[in-house]
């Protein structure tokens, strides 16, 4: 395999490990602010490496163009030269012409950051430089765990919580599947799991913070010279980096007042893109773990799961692809809006896997931070995730910690019973009583999904083109529900107010209207109207449900296309329900 395909696989395969870790490094970033992103920053931007197709110069702009936070612009910094790489000894250049480049893009470089991560690969690489039999990948994976482990004594900040940069530990993940797949050696799950979890939880001592302002991540056409726009705005941002490229100017900065740095910038060129994170709400959430539980969750976001509804509930989301045009992301990472505009405009969209290697790295995380586990898994009708994990169980859990329930469902039901799940698993007494319960909820759990247009389920795949044009033409609306042998095709309507009325004639059916139970209202691009309309019906009509909004899985999403909707139930007590009735 020639030098440029080894290397691009084995970028692909850090980019997928960083994917499984990025929840670990959310959870522990609180330099330099506690906003918990550093993982779906890194993510974000080095999404372009799971499919590195492209020629170098062309991958390191994208990324470059779509870095995002702190972690992720110095990250991009350092790969737009160590995509240079041409061979396995022309390593150590490539590694200390990407540092160079990564310290020159922050005006104040501070040790315990991923440069220091940066300078430790550098200095091993001259100590322990790459030869044939690949036993240089173990000395510098070392070498990198122990700059990760100083970081906590090198910042205050990460000292009195406890933790490890996450920055540099994102990286230390990055390059420990690189450098072995660049030595043509099998990469195996992070051996420094075990020895690094210390470092993974916030101190009991650390008191939360709250910043006010923005995060910004800006593309600017420069219109005069770069030097005169950084000096203009470092008087209005900080937390700077910064990365000329071409005629434009990639910027990160945190700020109180974003409309003045927006009026600022515009006076030097023309703002090409503008992303922008809250730091007070993002700090607020950011939080030491709560009441633990009897026994872990673990669920897939094709569960109508999103990122921000796990955290909350402390359970392990395992992701499955999205590809948009070129860009290909972790469903939970996409953004909704840009999805249903691509479709609605015929942009190509498509679902796929996590990788065998990624699911395994996620298994092993789970299993080396928690005691118990339960995965509840999509059904094996949808995803091999069932069986992939079986298989690295059987392998890697002779204690049986972990329990993995192919549960045959997907989307809003599997979503709604693993949340409830986890609710009860916060108070339960016992593991085996978690995992009753959960046997319960998904005998129970109902749900119906509503097609807008049939045209999305064609260009899957899922039906003819044919078929599509004719249902659509004849205003066929097909309500649909996902059950362990498939989805089901449970009626059709000729309009909205027709799902509406067999919406609500399911609900009636299977609640009765003193009965406790939560229901799971999911959109796509029409989330106003099932605000307005639908929720206040269902709330006047069942006065003891609680009613959640949540979007639909973006898989979900991909194959029934914008217009689509659904709901979900399940009785608060779903094993009472059943003896009552």
């Amino acid at each position: 395999m020639q030098m440029h395909e080894t290397l691009m696989k084995a970028l692909a395969a850090g980019y997928e490990r960083i994917v499984a870790w990025a929840d670990i490094l959310d959870r522990i970033n609180v330099y330099p602010v506690p906003d918990g992103d550093t993982g779906r920053n890194l993510v974000m931007t080095l999404s372009a490496l799971r499919n590195p197709w492209q020629e170098k110069e062309t991958l390191s702009r994208e990324i470059l163009l779509t870095a995002r936070g702190n972690s992720g612009n110095i990250a991009a910094r350092f790969l737009s030269a160590f995509l240079g790489c041409e061979d396995l000894f022309s390593l150590p250049a490539s590694v200390e012409a990407g540092r160079g480049l990564a310290y020159k893009a922050v005006p104040d470089p501070q040790p315990g950051t991923m440069l220091s991560l940066f300078d430790a690969l550098a200095e091993s690489l001259k100590r322990n430089p790459p030869e044939k039999t690949g036993a240089w990948v173990d000395a510098v994976t070392h070498d990198l765990e122990e700059s990760v482990k100083a970081t906590t004594q090198q910042l205050p900040e990460l000292r009195e919580a406890g933790v490890v940069d996450a920055g540099a530990l994102g990286m230390l993940v990055f390059f420990d599947p690189l450098l072995n797949t660049l030595a043509g050696r099998e990469v195996r799950g992070s051996g420094f799991t075990e020895e690094l979890k210390d470092f993974f939880s916030l101190s009991g001592t650390w008191q939360e913070q709250k910043h006010q302002g923005y995060c910004l991540d800006v593309v600017l056409k420069l219109g005069q010279e770069e030097q005169d726009v950084m000096s203009n705005i470092m008087e209005v941002g900080e937390s700077m980096v910064a990365m000329p490229d071409g005629d434009c100017l990639k910027l990160h900065l945190h700020t109180i007042d974003r409309e003045k740095v927006k009026q600022s910038l515009a006076a030097h060129g023309s703002i090409l893109t503008w992303a922008e994170d809250d730091l007070s709400e993002q700090t607020l959430h950011f939080s030491k773990p709560g009441k633990q539980p009897a026994i872990h969750i673990m669920t897939d976001a094709a569960g109508s799961m999103t990122r921000d509804t796990a955290r909350g509930f402390g359970i392990t989301l395992l992701n499955s692809y999205v590809t948009v045009g070129d860009r290909c992301l972790p469903e939970s990472y996409l953004n909704p809006s840009h999805l249903f505009t691509a479709m609605r405009g015929g942009v190509p969209v498509s679902t796929s896997q996590a990788s065998i290697a990624e699911r395994h790295e996620c298994y092993n995380n789970v299993l080396k931070l928690y005691d118990r586990v339960l995965y509840l898994c999509v059904g094996s009708f949808y995803t091999g995730n069932c069986s992939a994990a079986m298989g690295w169980k059987a392998e890697n859990d002779p204690e049986d910690r972990m329990i993995v329930m192919d549960t045959g469902l997907a989307s809003g039901r599997l979503g709604l019973a693993a949340r409830a799940t986890a609710e009860f698993s916060l108070f339960a007494g016992d593991a085996s009583d978690v995992v009753a319960f959960a046997r319960t909820a998904i005998h129970h759990v109902k749900e119906y999904i509503f097609l807008n247009r049939l045209q999305f389920l064609a260009a899957g795949g899922r039906m003819s083109k044919s078929g599509a044009f004719l249902g659509d033409l004849l205003h066929i609306k097909p309500i649909v529900s996902p059950y362990p042998d498939g989805v089901r095709k449970m009626g059709v309507a000729r309009s909205t107010k027709e799902q509406v009325r067999f919406a609500l004639r399911r609900l009636e059916e299977g609640l009765r209207r003193d009965q406790q139970a939560t229901v799971l209202l999911e959109y796509t691009d029409n989330r106003e109207w099932l605000e307005k309309e639908i929720k206040p019906e269902i709330e006047a009509r069942f006065p003891r449900v609680r009613v959640i909004i949540q979007i639909i899985s973006m898989t979900s999403a991909v194959h029934m296309g914008p217009g689509t909707w659904g709901i979900a139930f399940l009785p608060d007590n779903p094993g009472q329900a059943e003896s009552d009735a």
